[in-house]
């Protein structure tokens, strides 16, 4: 007996003929599906009996979103009705650390799932996530039709690590040693791309004997390790492993959120704390951070009104 293909979401959403948005709402209300590398992805008949029994009528009846009054600064809000898990997807940074310890410290908790800049971003599209961590490329202002705020945390230093006690090596140095990297669908990856260009070399020749890693803190610890000669990864890192540390970028770190979730407690509470002093304390002890206007949010500029 053959087995039955699997269907992506945008094939779901030709079957039900409804917008492939809609098919992660259905997710969330039961439709039966499973996670391939990733992706979600379904079989036919399990859907088609799904919705048989009814399964999608009340959540075809309600609009995925509602817009609603413009922020006080102008940028339009779309609200969601379906709350968020109270999860937040990042690469691990200990701003993020810091910010999840002193907030859990009382309710509403939040929890963290390890993601680079990509899959977080697709996290908090599904509505898997009820936040994103945004560095690297310039912040988007939305994803599809929902309105983004970001909340700022730090600005943080990039760059390579290496040994405590031996030179960082430079960028014509990397396609000869073992060179602990970070995936390209990672924010930090373009500081080293950049870097890289301007140096006159190519992305494939440094990434010669390059082992990408899921966060900066795997980089330092095979670095630390002794399993990687250098490495790709914030100073912080670099600082709390003991390395030594070689700048290659400055960029700014924060979260992103659905605008419309700005009023959701969990939301609230993670703003407040970022503001408050103990964060900023908790932070200045670090190498490698600036939490001036830590907690402030921002509505990105949209393409079209970009200057």
């Amino acid at each position: 007996m053959a087995t039955e293909p699997l269907l992506t979401t945008s094939a779901v959403a030709k079957l039900l003929q409804i917008h492939p948005k809609q098919v992660y709402r259905l997710v969330r209300l039961g439709l039966p599906g499973r996670r391939v590398g990733g992706e979600w992805r379904f079989l036919r008949r399990e859907v088609i009996e799904w919705v048989e029994k009814g399964g999608s009528a009340a959540a075809l009846e309600r609009p995925a979103e509602t817009p609603s009054a413009p922020s006080a600064g102008g940028a339009p809000v779309v609200a969601t009705t379906s709350p968020a898990p109270p999860l937040v997807a990042a690469n691990g940074d200990l701003a993020v650390e810091q910010l999840l310890a002193l907030l859990n410290a009382g309710p509403p908790l939040l929890g963290f799932i390890q993601a680079d800049r990509e899959r977080a971003m697709r996290l908090l599209e599904e509505g898997a996530v009820l936040a994103a961590g945004s560095h690297g490329k310039g912040p988007p202002s939305r994803i599809g039709e929902i309105r983004l705020a970001r909340i700022h945390l730090v600005r943080r230093a990039i760059g390579l690590v290496a040994p405590a006690g031996r030179k960082v090596p430079g960028l014509r140095q990397l396609p000869r040693l073992r060179f602990a990297s970070r995936p390209s669908s990672a924010g930090a990856s373009i500081h080293l791309e950049r870097a890289v260009r301007e140096a006159g070399l190519t992305m494939d020749k440094v990434l010669a004997h390059a082992r990408p890693m899921d966060s900066h803190r795997d980089v330092a610890c095979a670095v630390l390790r002794g399993e990687a000669d250098v490495g790709l990864a914030t100073r912080a890192w670099a600082h709390r492993a003991g390395l030594a540390f070689a700048p290659l970028a400055e960029e700014s770190y924060g979260l992103l959120v659905r605008a419309g979730d700005l009023g959701d407690p969990r939301v609230v509470r993670l703003c407040e704390t970022a503001q408050s002093a103990p964060y900023r304390a908790a932070l200045d002890v670090i190498p490698g951070y600036d939490a001036t206007d830590a907690g402030r949010i921002h509505y990105d500029p949209e393409p079209s009104t970009a200057r």
